[in-house]
């Protein structure tokens, strides 16, 4: 009996070169939704054990040890990030440690597809489908928050800021609809400027 493969939901599409920032669909990544108390030692202490790191407790926050990632989803929700070949190996070992804590861990790695956003223009595109302020300092590197984006759920993670990679997390079903978002508002010709002190043009 053959094995059931993987297959991204975007797999087939790519970025056109006009655009004025680099997307790209992040594949490879194994996500864990777990959920637990971060007031209890216990719980905090079998997590760190097996994934390495402290699970970030202040809000929209995330940390990282390796591969590994977690981002806070909630007070106590937590979405672990990691190379999607460990999935089963850390599932178990977060399950077998977490034995008669309350808690929960559920492997949700074909839950999302991940659009990364590249390029100094990429908070500015953004900015079109959300009404979130992303130019202000509030959103450093390591921010995640959850937001409605072009009209859907979707998870925004600022991987590095100068020049920002952006991811934005999306329930699968809704990924072909985001891409050809990216596609239609990241053209450079549809590029925005912010409002503030401009140039004075030449006359």
């Amino acid at each position: 009996m053959s094995e059931a493969q993987f297959e991204s939901a975007l797999q087939s599409r790519e970025g056109p070169a006009d655009l004025s920032v680099e997307i790209r669909e992040i594949t490879g990544r194994g996500m864990i939704d777990l959920r637990g108390l971060a007031g209890e030692r216990k719980f905090m202490a079998a997590v760190k054990e097996v994934l390495g790191l402290d699970l970030p407790k202040a809000p929209r926050t995330s940390a990282a040890w390796g591969d590994i990632q977690a981002l806070w989803l909630s007070t106590d929700q937590w979405l672990i990030l990691f190379p999607r070949a460990k999935t089963g190996e850390l599932l178990s070992a977060l399950r077998k440690a977490l034995a008669g804590i309350h808690s929960f861990a559920v492997d949700v790695s074909d839950m999302r597809s991940i659009i990364r956003v590249e390029g100094d223009d990429a908070r500015m595109v953004l900015l079109k489908g959300s009404t979130l302020d992303l130019l202000s300092p509030e959103y450093a590197a390591g921010t995640v928050r959850r937001l409605r984006f072009a009209e859907i759920a979707a998870l925004l993670h600022i991987v590095s800021a100068g020049p920002d990679v952006i991811d934005v997390y999306v329930f699968r079903s809704y990924a072909d609809y985001a891409w050809d978002w990216f596609l239609a508002n990241g053209r450079a010709v549809a590029a925005l400027r912010p409002f503030g002190r401009q140039a004075t043009p030449t006359v």
